[in-house]
């Protein structure tokens, strides 16, 4: 697996785990907004956790087909776009955490978006 796909899985769950700790507290909340909230994060956690779980099976097999690796990208190119959705609706609250929460997803997504090929290449 090469450095940059690990680090990629790395963010990924640390975005999850993140995104879980949030959800918690937003749904203490009871509100219309934050429960529109609690369903972005539950979302966003759980496409970055399926990213990070697919990454590892398609490092893990050796010589993994094309097709697979494709869907690999594809799968990290989904969950970018998850991210950045769900760091747009962070980013509307005023809370310091959401914000903080906003800028781990923003680097999550920058770091799906080089997942490549070449990157899931061992180094």
């Amino acid at each position: 697996m090469s450095t940059e796909m690990q680090q990629c899985i790395d963010m990924c769950n640390k975005c999850h785990d993140k995104c879980e700790q949030m959800l918690s507290r937003c749904m203490e909340m009871r509100s219309e907004q934050s429960m529109q909230m609690s369903m972005m994060l539950m979302s966003c956690a759980e496409m970055c956790r399926m990213c990070a779980d697919m990454m590892m099976r398609c490092s893990s097999m050796t010589k993994a087909g094309a097709d697979m690796v494709q869907m690999c990208v594809r799968m990290c190119g989904m969950c970018a776009d998850m991210c950045e959705m769900s760091a747009d609706m962070c980013r509307q609250t005023d809370a310091k955490e959401m914000t903080e929460l906003a800028d781990l997803m923003t680097q999550c997504a920058a770091m799906c978006r080089q997942v490549t090929p070449q990157a899931m290449q061992p180094a």
